[in-house]
């Protein structure tokens, strides 16, 4: 009997092992995006980005990388449940996600519990990262991105007086207005009016015509690019006369589609990456090559270009810790320094979130064209 035991037990460690040597030659990455719902536009265009950088560099360490997805539906509690999929289900090293602020930090509470170290793409709310040991980002933040618009209207293109049109139920929006206002106050702007609308909203035609009576030079439009397109049709058609500036949320090809030519003059803040840059990095060349490739009916923008620096970066920290430990990740991804990146180079700082350049396009004869870098005045 003592024999069957112990050669039962000798099988169990046998077995045992032989599984944690198979897991311990794949580094599972998960990724949690939203792939349906409202904001599945972008969050597609970000998986597609992560999967091309990983069809390029399937093998870090020389193990197996293998991508777990898992789609957040465009919903906070959705969000946490995709992340703790991951790490409890799938047993995960590290986490690539996800479009949405709001979807950011409810994943993001949980997989600081766990300790599993997540890579944003485009969250750009302060409170994803606030007090968070385990989230970083590969994007700027939104004080350097209204900012950024604020000191393009003020300083570059000389408008002294400006409007905001927000959506109150987003935080994106609300946070961008008031990063904005304070910036462009401050540099000596007037704000003239505050107008509001509600997401989901098609009917702009109200706020437009405060608006148009306000008289501004420029508007800031924060919005989502569909209903940022609305915006600017509606303006159109009223004869509205001033500019629009928006962020990095207009930034998808679609916008021309669904706007047509009320979109023509059109500017927004983004990332340090067009298609249309006179200049790119090696690393930005060869995105730009191999998508084109494999997307040659769809121009990538910059939520492909974050998708894929996301993975780039998580590359890099696990060469750099020599480990695919989640602890040994988060160290590496804390020391993140100048490094080249689609969107620029790239470093991490102390409160977790990219330092990079911001970039300025304006959509002109139907097409994005990249203006240049701007160096916002916080």
């Amino acid at each position: 009997m003592r024999k069957i035991l112990g050669l039962a037990l000798a099988l169990v460690l046998v077995f045992s092992c032989a599984c944690f040597a198979a897991d311990d030659d794949v580094i599972k990455v998960g990724i949690f995006n939203c792939l349906t719902g409202q904001n599945a536009f972008g969050g597609q265009l970000e998986l597609e980005g992560t999967q091309l950088a990983h069809t390029l560099n399937p093998e870090i360490l020389g193990k197996k990388v293998e991508l777990i997805i898992v789609d957040n539906k465009s919903d906070k509690v959705e969000a946490a449940n995709a992340v703790t999929r991951l790490i409890e289900n799938d047993k995960v090293n590290a986490i690539i996600g996800t479009y949405g602020s709001s979807l950011a930090m409810a994943g993001g509470e949980v997989a600081e519990k766990a300790g599993i170290p997540v890579i944003g793409t485009s969250c750009t709310n302060p409170l994803v990262t606030l007090d968070k040991k385990f989230y970083f980002r590969v994007c700027f933040i939104d004080p350097f991105q209204g900012a950024g618009a604020a000191t393009y209207a003020f300083k570059n293109l000389g408008l002294k007086k400006a409007a905001l049109l927000i959506d109150v139920a987003n935080d994106y929006s609300t946070g961008l207005g008031k990063f904005f206002r304070q910036s462009y106050e401050k540099m000596g702007g007037e704000i003239v009016a505050t107008l509001r609308y509600n997401s989901g909203d098609i009917d702009f035609t109200a706020q437009l015509t405060e608006l148009i009576k306000a008289d501004p030079d420029i508007v800031f439009l924060p919005a989502y690019f569909a209903e940022g397109a609305i915006v600017l049709k509606q303006a159109k058609e009223l004869g509205a006369k001033f500019r629009f500036i928006g962020a990095d949320a207009m930034d998808n090809p679609e916008i021309v589609t669904l706007g047509g030519d009320a979109v023509e003059g059109f500017m927004h803040t983004t990332f340090a990456y067009d298609p249309s840059m006179p200049e790119m990095n090696e690393v930005a060349k060869q995105f730009t090559e191999e998508w084109n490739k494999i997307h040659p009916d769809k121009a990538p923008n910059v939520n492909c270009a974050l998708g894929y620096d996301c993975y780039i970066m998580l590359k890099d920290a696990i060469e750099r810790a020599g480990s695919a430990d989640p602890a040994k990740i988060r160290d590496a991804l804390e020391t993140v320094k100048d490094l080249p990146t689609v969107t620029g180079m790239t470093t991490i700082n102390a409160t977790h979130d990219a330092e990079k350049d911001m970039g300025i396009v304006e959509i002109r004869d139907g097409k994005k064209q990249f203006i240049g870098i701007v160096k916002p005045e916080v």
